[in-house]
């Protein structure tokens, strides 16, 4: 695509946003406008002969003031290989060092990580085994303790129905923790809780649904949250369902906004361009500058913010 027509675009999706129920800085340049990096992939699985032949679903990076801290899953290969949990640091987020001890945790299944430091502690929300969720704690992100799976109940307090509730995303503010789980990828959930024992259902329904556009219109999961400008920003990632089912499904990221959680509109101009190819499990990470978007499956790619 030339640059003349991605200025078109740019300024059409601008055009969209104030005209179509949206504020022209509900979704800033700054979280939609990237470009990726002639240097990726910046990271991958290590290859044959290593316990990490490839890296799958969503890991996590944090960076905090010393350097940039990345867990991920790493698995031989083989779609029933189990998942095993991996870490790497950096000093300026681009050049990874696998560390000597990985697989830092391998007693449990352990794979589409969300990590959240709260009080001294990290908190890991991931998906386990059939794609339940499950709990881990740990002190120094590199020994994690797991708790056990997640409870989650319906609105009413009752079980909820037997069934994967995968891609844990958690945000903790005002003392409640909330989580964002899909089932089966047809929907985006949330679920409170303010002890971490008993998350409940805001509401039966989902917060999120696929569609109505071509670039989540059957599956949609969501990857992180953020929050800028007082607004919240989930990093989502989607797909149509492929004709042939024996194909894999080609997900691409994108983004919603929400003033409450609840409630939430998606981009416009999603997916998030020139990031449409076969690119998931995005996070938002700022360098001290800017957003960097990192895409993780199945390979970790940067995508900077684009100037022009």
């Amino acid at each position: 695509m030339n640059t003349r027509r991605i200025h078109f675009l740019t300024a059409l999706i601008w055009l969209t946003l104030s005209v179509g129920g949206f504020a022209a800085d509900d979704f800033p340049r700054e979280l939609t406008i990237f470009e990726p990096l002639a240097a990726n992939p910046v990271f991958t699985g290590a290859g044959d002969g290593n316990w990490d032949v490839k890296i799958r679903e969503r890991g996590w990076i944090i960076r905090d003031s010393r350097q940039w801290r990345m867990w991920y899953t790493g698995y031989d290969g083989t779609r029933p290989g189990k998942k095993m949990l991996g870490y790497a640091t950096s000093r300026d987020g681009l050049t990874w060092t696998r560390h000597p001890a990985n697989p830092i945790h391998s007693e449990h299944w352990v794979e589409d990580i969300c990590i959240v430091p709260h009080q001294k502690t990290l908190y890991m929300f991931a998906e386990g085994e059939q794609d339940r969720a499950q709990l881990l704690t740990s002190n120094d992100g590199l020994t994690w303790t797991r708790v056990g799976r997640i409870d989650v109940r319906l609105k009413n307090g009752e079980p909820m129905p037997d069934g994967p509730y995968g891609t844990p995303t958690a945000w903790h503010e005002d003392g409640t923790w909330n989580l964002f789980y899909e089932r089966g990828d047809k929907g985006i959930w949330l679920a409170r809780s303010t002890d971490l024992k008993t998350f409940t259902n805001v509401q039966d329904e989902p917060v999120i649904l696929p569609g109505p556009d071509e670039f989540d219109h059957d599956q949609i999961a969501m990857n992180q949250i953020i929050k800028h400008n007082d607004k919240y920003y989930a990093v989502i990632h989607g797909a149509r369902k492929p004709s042939d089912p024996k194909q894999p499904s080609v997900w691409a990221t994108g983004l919603a906004m929400s003033t409450d959680l609840i409630h939430w509109k998606k981009y416009p101009g999603n997916p998030l361009r020139p990031i449409s190819e076969n690119k998931s499990s995005g996070l938002l990470i700022h360098d001290g500058q800017e957003f960097r978007l990192y895409t993780m499956h199945n390979r970790v790619d940067i995508h900077v913010n684009r100037k022009d």
